[in-house]
């Protein structure tokens, strides 16, 4: 049996940041948008920001990261 991926595009990663910025855990967003939880830790990273203090999320900063 063949391993399936999903690459993630802009739409999840919307999904990602409005989870995310709501408190939702990476265990619960991995879940939701249908990926393996260590996706979902490189892609905060990817579009970590700092706002007033506290880690976020931007979809448009991930996006921007890839290219």
């Amino acid at each position: 049996m063949a391993r399936r991926y999903k690459r993630i595009v802009f739409a999840d990663r919307q999904q990602i940041e409005a989870m995310f910025n709501s408190g939702m855990n990476e265990k619960e967003i991995a879940a939701a948008v249908g990926v393996h939880i260590a996706t979902i830790y490189r892609e905060l990273e990817r579009g970590k920001i700092i706002v007033a203090n506290s880690v976020r999320y931007s979809a448009d900063t991930a996006q921007r990261a890839i290219g």
